[in-house]
């Protein structure tokens, strides 16, 4: 029985990497289009439950992790950036305000499943122009929900954080930890 992660995420990988030693990496190409009008713990669930069974329909005798994270802004969701323009503007609203980051997690394996999710609130400072514009320069919002990442150099732009910081990531640990141990992977720290 193997463990395999359903994303490509260089970030999911390394929080994984926490737990567990050994695992592949077996991206899923599901469609990410949600019908309806679902909570966003109902919808990051939805995709992370969709991903895990995409790899696992093909992987069934081994367990599969799915993950979705998206941020919220006033029950909205900011998904990846378009472009440069598109990262800036989710900037400027992000900029002195309160949003929540929410990952589903799904863990399949051949006796069972866990599905749940996290939230996590976190306040930015006001951002300037001028830092917001030296921040697109740098690249790092392109790929990720909300425009940034808090373990990069977005990290300057928390007043606070409520929450788990493995989740805003973009894996939940101390959750994905006991579904793991629940679907029988020995995680680094088991004797």
């Amino acid at each position: 029985m193997s463990l395999i992660l359903a994303s490509a995420s260089p970030r999911r990988g390394e929080l994984l990497a926490v737990l567990a030693p050994h695992f592949e990496v077996i991206p899923s190409s599901v469609d990410e289009t949600v019908e309806g009008d679902p909570s966003p713990e109902e919808r990051v669930m939805q995709l992370a439950q969709r991903k895990a069974q995409d790899v696992f329909s093909t992987h069934p005798q081994d367990v599969v992790v799915g993950a979705d994270t998206l941020v919220f802004l006033d029950g909205r969701p900011l998904g990846k950036p378009k472009d440069r323009e598109d990262a800036a503007q989710m900037l400027r609203s992000l900029s002195g305000r309160v949003h929540e980051v929410i990952t589903g997690v799904c863990v399949l394996w051949p006796e069972g499943s866990r599905l749940f999710s996290e939230t996590s609130r976190v306040e930015f400072l006001p951002l300037s122009e001028q830092t917001i514009e030296k921040y697109v320069r740098s690249g790092e919002p392109m790929g990720k929900a909300g425009g940034y990442a808090i373990q990069g150099l977005a990290s300057e732009f928390v007043k606070k954080l409520d929450g788990n910081l493995s989740n805003v990531v973009g894996l939940p640990i101390p959750p994905l930890a006991g579904a793991l141990k629940q679907a029988g992977v020995k995680l680094i720290l088991d004797s």
